[in-house]
């Protein structure tokens, strides 16, 4: 006798396993994907809003409060009080304002002098290298990883009338040293030589680096043509590399604006006041003279002419390529 069950399975009957089920309306379905979407990126918001909080703290709260110093009377002890424009008019008659900033002026046009072309003309030197490539870059690079205090002290021994290294050097040739850091004629390329040495090995990396993104094709067709070294550089080298050149020109104009380091550790302003620069007397107001309204309102001039003229350059660069 056969069982109630036995049989075939295909005489059983078929169960849809999607029974009950509806399809999700349109308006469910961009729900669903908002819901999924928020879900993934808040992780990253949270990330973001730690990184937001911490560089609100240290960059764009100690602005707005350099702003507001600008206008009060600050030392730090006492309340600070609200005297308006007080402190850019005591800085206007301050003598040594003028100074400080032709002082700042004169240097950035030594040092783009010499911090801009020394670096490209060692970057191109080192580009047409074929043996111990890495040993010269490295040696032009080494300045960079000294500590500037470091460098300016080294350098103040070098300069130095007595024992220093390049009188010593010049004595024994027979020859008279010149009073370096002592002499108004002398300090302030001094410490242009100083600033160029310490900060040529990172520019001179980044020439480098241009440089050799340019193609050979362009060499070689510019020697048959029979061009000279000079007209290889002219019509190839500086056309191609001409977008890094105004970049890298426009960084060092504003790092030069905020020499500080040189002046500070190697002659404290002097001789005769003539390597005061805007942040030396900058200091000089906020911890000399316990002045902080000043040194801000000082900073913040420093801070709207450095924008200003970093506005008119970009401007006039893109008309250039316009």
């Amino acid at each position: 006798m056969s069982s109630p069950r036995s049989g075939s399975v295909l005489d059983w009957p078929a169960v849809s396993t999607r029974a009950g089920r509806r399809t999700p309306t349109e308006a469910e379905r961009r729900r669903s994907r908002l819901r999924r979407k928020i879900r993934d990126n808040i992780t990253a918001y949270g990330l973001l809003c730690a990184a937001l909080v911490v560089f609100a703290m240290f960059s764009w709260y100690p602005i707005v409060r350099g702003v507001l110093l600008s206008f009060q009377q600050v030392d730090f002890v006492n309340p600070p009080t609200w005297v308006g424009f007080d402190n850019f008019t005591r800085l206007f008659e301050d003598p040594l304002f003028g100074v400080a900033w032709r002082n700042t002026v004169l240097f950035t046009g030594f040092a783009l002098v010499f911090g801009f072309l020394v670096p490209f003309l060692t970057a191109v030197l080192l580009n047409e290298l074929r043996h111990a490539r890495a040993f010269f870059r490295l040696a032009v690079y080494l300045p960079v990883m000294l500590p500037p205090v470091v460098t300016a002290l080294l350098w103040k021994w070098f300069y130095d009338p007595g024992p220093g290294l390049f009188n010593s050097a010049l004595h024994a040739l027979g020859l008279p040293g010149p009073q370096w850091l002592d002499s108004s004629g002398t300090a302030m390329l001094s410490l242009v030589f100083v600033s160029t040495w310490a900060n040529m090995g990172s520019t001179t990396l980044i020439y480098l680096a241009a440089l050799q993104t340019i193609p050979g094709e362009l060499y070689e067709a510019a020697e048959l043509d029979g061009a000279g070294m000079w007209r290889r550089l002219r019509h190839v080298t500086f056309p191609q590399t001409r977008f890094v050149l105004l970049v890298l020109l426009l960084l060092q104009i504003v790092a030069t604006m905020q020499v500080f380091t040189e002046p500070y550790v190697m002659t404290g302003g002097g001789p005769d006041d003539s390597t005061v620069t805007v942040l030396l007397l900058l200091y000089r107001y906020a911890f000399v003279y316990n002045d902080f309204g000043s040194a801000s309102a000082m900073s913040l001039l420093l801070f709207v002419a450095l924008g200003v003229f970093s506005a008119m350059y970009v401007r006039l660069t893109r008309r250039a390529d316009a």
